[in-house]
């Protein structure tokens, strides 16, 4: 009971904190760090703590963020209450947009709950040294996944390390961000178990916490990220990406690893496993009586039997060159249900048109409001509206396509690349199809992993690390669907169907469309920003 009750109070302490969490300080209610670690039970407590903020902050999708629209996988309403959305979607975002500062103000609550346990817990008595290393190293993970979240949406960011709070905080550049955030990831890489011992940490024999592999995948993909636009640091940094990914790879073959790829795409986001998943190195993970996320019904049209808040759909021309194929059939609804019960093709309209949002949907992120069950998609009962899906970080198959594209635009092609790949890929296909050969190119091979990437992550937004988004911002690819999303050209979704996007893109590009804008009612308060 103890330590539930003190993780209760410093969960209490983080949240209390308004979007400004970091510009003000206000001592009411605030409990004193000297109060705390003065007892065993208090590391636990801190770190049961930390977690709760951390799944708190991915639980809606105006917290997770919203510049997963700038992806060319996904879409949303046209009008509605959907504005902060479309924003995204049309990259416009104003400083005033009344989500973004939810996607903000959530990654500095991590940040907030990280440093109170980088900052004092090592003066907890009676724990071992392994002990107080796991804690810290989660820790510091969870502040470099909070700044690699911010770094790659707004740029320069002021860097907290201390639990006093600075509203006069300078900006950090770019460059510093990402140091602090490697400095972070190696303390927590070598302070990680490869498996934790007993519950809470390992359950239904997966690793719940941050473990080694799960850092390794992570850092493989930064400096991909690194690699990437803004830095452009080029082939050295994919060198990195591919030795790190390549890590994740040998400690799975010599058994030291128990990750494995699940054998059918359909079970990959199974209730069946949302438990279990031994594919995951990452997950985030919910029960729908204490701690359940909002993800169910965003994927849903307005229009739908079923429910939904028509928050997401899917984009045509990203549809239409998805290959068929088992994994597209688990990706999109096969059919939707309009309100009068029946089953139509997601294309279906009248003449004139009589429907606003016309697009694939997403199907990844339903749930049965039977407990427990799968979705069921010609089922008109209500769907669930409160989830206990696991939020997934990182997945294997995630790590064999950033090896795969790293070794490709590192200048080379392998073997052992060619196979990591053909495993996604016959998988996707489901059966041995080996379409990926040593013939490639480099730049085929780093292409091909690419896409194979944004069809296995298709749509899938939740834990904000590797969307599609981020992989078209760190490859400068928002330019390029923003010139395709203003033609808006109709698409032949069928034969002789076309149908094009319901939200418009317009104006001239510019560099600064990259970003989001800092929220408004912070840059009132600090000078900075």
């Amino acid at each position: 009971m103890r330590i539930i009750n003190i993780a209760m109070s410093i969960l209490l302490t983080v949240a209390l904190v308004s979007c400004a969490d970091f510009m003000e300080e206000d001592p009411k209610g605030k409990l004193s760090s000297e109060d705390f670690f003065s007892q065993r039970d208090d590391l636990a407590a801190s770190l049961n703590a930390l977690y709760s903020v951390v799944t708190t902050s991915q639980r809606a999708n105006n917290y997770v963020g919203t510049n997963f629209l700038s992806g060319d996988d996904i879409s949303t309403h046209p009008a509605s209450n959907k504005q902060s959305l479309r924003e995204h979607d049309q990259y416009s975002v104003t400083d005033n947009n009344a989500w973004m500062v939810s996607m903000w103000e959530q990654r500095f609550k991590v940040i907030k709950a990280a440093n109170f346990i980088i900052n004092n817990a090592s003066k907890t008595p009676d724990v071992s040294e392994k002990e107080l290393n796991e804690a810290l190293a989660q820790a510091h993970f969870w502040r470099a996944f909070s700044y690699f979240y911010l770094v790659t949406t707004w740029g320069a960011v002021p860097v907290m390390l201390d639990e006093t709070i600075d509203y006069n905080a300078p900006l950090s550049t770019v460059e510093e961000v990402y140091e602090l955030i490697l400095s972070d990831m190696a303390i927590a890489e070598a302070g990680c178990p490869i498996k934790y011992d007993s519950a809470p940490y390992f359950q239904n024999g997966v690793n719940v916490a941050v473990s080694q592999g799960a850092v390794k995948a992570a850092l493989s993909y930064i400096y991909m990220c690194m690699a990437g636009w803004p830095l452009n640091l080029g082939e050295e940094y994919y060198a990195l990406a591919a030795s790190k990914a390549e890590e994740v790879i040998d400690m799975i073959e010599n058994g030291s690893y128990y990750y494995r790829l699940l054998d059918n795409y359909s079970d990959v986001y199974s209730m069946a496993y949302s438990k279990s998943n031994p594919e995951l190195l990452l997950g985030l993970y919910y029960h729908r009586d204490r701690s359940s996320h909002s993800m169910p019904l965003t994927d849903f049209l307005l229009e739908m039997k079923q429910g939904g808040w028509g928050d997401t759909n899917g984009e045509i021309k990203f549809w239409k060159e998805f290959p068929e194929g088992p994994r597209k059939d688990a990706t999109y609804f096969p059919k939707i249900m309009l309100a009068d019960g029946e089953l139509y093709d997601w294309w279906y309209d009248t003449e004139p048109s009589s429907r606003e949002v016309v697009a694939p949907l997403f199907i990844k992120t339903a749930e049965s409001a039977t407990r427990g069950a799968e979705f069921d998609y010609a089922d008109p009962s209500p769907a669930q509206s409160a989830g206990e899906k696991t939020l997934q970080v990182i997945r294997l198959s995630e790590v064999y396509c950033w090896y795969a594209e790293a070794v490709g635009r590192s200048g080379v092609v392998t073997q052992r690349a060619v196979d990591m790949l053909n495993r996604v890929r016959n998988r996707a296909d489901g059966q041995a199809s080996d379409i990926y050969t040593t013939a490639m190119t480099p730049e085929e091979l780093a292409e091909a992993a690419y896409n194979e990437h944004g069809w296995e992550i298709a749509g899938y937004y939740w834990c904000g690390f590797a969307s599609r988004s981020r992989d078209m911002f760190r490859m400068y690819r928002f330019k390029e669907h923003f010139e395709y999303r203003k033609l808006n050209p109709e698409i032949e979704v069928a034969p002789g169907i076309f149908r094009k996007e319901a939200v418009s893109v317009t104006g001239e590009w510019d560099d600064s469309k990259m970003y989001c804008p800092y929220p408004y009612e912070d840059k009132s308060l600090n000078p900075n920003l």
